[in-house]
């Protein structure tokens, strides 16, 4: 067992929401962290609709009154100061940006007590590109969620050179408590396991739609009929969201351009980011999808 009792998560997002949710469902006490107090309503409504989800998917208990129980267990927060104040670990979960995230660890690691562990949730960057910006590399790893962590239940533990072996193996003992399958990750690697197979597959997708050569659905339908996967690449993209693989396309050098700029114009900006928006490459206000 870890020695893990309360959970700090920053970033109220599509996954840092279900993160502090699955966290807390599993019995710790969870302060849930972003930069506005307007950011914060908005998130209250996420969280709310993780209990209903949880309810309809038939996760255990969530029917007899656990998943209500674990809203009883989270605390909103705008003050990262007083967020952090008793954090044993805080899971970070903001913009996967570089410059972003460096800044907050730097603010972080002059807030948190000494005892507190940070991780990053961060989906492509190493954690050896943040370690120095925390004061504390000796308790910064890696701890990647895939989307829908009720179904989709892995947790990447992957450390730096610096990360304590101890605190490693704290943070792999914490996954299993949230019910997630740890996954130790012996060497860093940008993108982890599921995303060094995840995103070349989705940034394919999008050059093929992209360039003109066949439409969303249908690259969906090929891959799913083709392979007997339940998902299709754009679908997948909806259930993550369209801003952080555009964030990434963004960050990922010229050739990648193109496809964030696409991503953008086609469907950002229309205010089309996924399935939390009600459309993304599909109409979830309809039987579309």
């Amino acid at each position: 067992m870890s020695s893990i009792t309360r959970v700090t998560v920053l970033g109220t997002g599509v996954l840092g929401s279900q993160i502090a949710f699955q966290t807390a469902y599993s019995g710790f006490q969870v302060t849930a962290y972003d930069i506005s107090d307007d950011v914060i309503e908005a998130a209250k409504k996420r969280f709310d609709t993780l209990v209903i989800t949880y309810k309809e998917d038939g996760v255990a208990g969530a029917a007899e009154g656990k998943a209500d129980e674990a809203l009883t267990r989270i605390r909103f927060s705008s003050d990262l100061a007083e967020a952090v104040a008793d954090a044993d670990l805080v899971i970070e979960a903001i913009p996967e940006v570089l410059s972003i995230k460096q800044d907050t660890y730097r603010k972080l690691g002059g807030l948190a007590p000494e005892k507190t562990i940070f991780a990053t949730n961060s989906s492509t960057l190493l954690p050896s590109d943040l370690k120095d910006s925390t004061g504390r590399p000796a308790k910064f790893l890696a701890l990647h969620f895939a989307n829908q962590v009720w179904k989709y239940n892995t947790a990447e533990v992957m450390g730096t050179s610096d990360t304590d072996p101890a605190v490693f193996d704290e943070i792999v003992a914490f996954a299993g408590e949230i019910g997630m399958v740890p996954i130790p990750i012996h060497k860093e690697k940008a993108g982890y396991v599921l995303n060094s197979l995840l995103v070349p597959f989705l940034n394919a997708s999008y050059a093929l739609a992209a360039g003109g050569y066949a439409e969303p659905k249908n690259i969906d339908n090929v891959w799913r009929i083709g392979t007997g996967a339940p998902l299709g690449p754009f679908q997948i993209t909806d259930i993550i969201g369209l801003t952080t693989p555009y964030n990434i396309l963004s960050h990922a050098g010229p050739e990648a351009k193109p496809l964030a700029e696409w991503l953008k114009a086609n469907y950002i900006d229309q205010g089309k980011l996924g399935i939390s928006t009600g459309a993304g490459f599909y109409d979830y206000t309809s039987t579309e999808a």
